[in-house]
């Protein structure tokens, strides 16, 4: 019963460290003329729609929700800077979200297989729809660069 919530915390974690990437990515690139950032806010506002059901599911369920912690947000916003720091070109943005967002879908694809006879419709619903999402916008990000 456990392994439905730690697929849902899961999805919520990985949304919510893309929201607080994002937003920093976005404030880092703010004057700068990259042609990324549109496409950045298209999937902010999707990783946005993925945090808020992952949310309200698990306060249904009366389960605690957890934000990442500071650490890794901390962590997320000095490699952001240190990276567009280094190079803010489009190929080196998408490489960077390409590598983050693998990791997540790596992340989810071991969960919803670890744990896929546990999970009811709904959880797996939304588990699937947000792994299709990541691999969609990893290859989405592959033309930057």
């Amino acid at each position: 019963m456990e392994e439905k919530y730690k697929l849902l915390e899961q999805v919520h974690h990985d949304s919510s460290m893309a929201v607080f990437t994002i937003e920093k990515l976005l404030k880092e690139l703010k004057d700068k003329d990259n042609k990324i950032k549109n496409y950045l806010n298209e999937i902010l506002d999707e990783y946005k729609d993925f945090e808020s059901e992952s949310k309200n599911l698990l306060e249904l369920d009366d389960r605690k929700v957890d934000d990442p912690s500071i650490f890794a947000k901390m962590g997320s916003s000095m490699g952001v800077s240190k990276e567009v720091n280094k190079d803010n070109s489009d190929s080196a943005i998408a490489d960077m979200m390409i590598q983050g967002v693998s990791m997540g879908v790596i992340e989810i694809e071991k969960k919803l297989k670890e744990y896929d006879k546990e999970l009811d419709d709904e959880h797996k619903k939304i588990s699937k729809k947000f792994l299709k999402f990541q691999q969609k916008t990893v290859d989405s990000l592959k033309k930057y660069l």
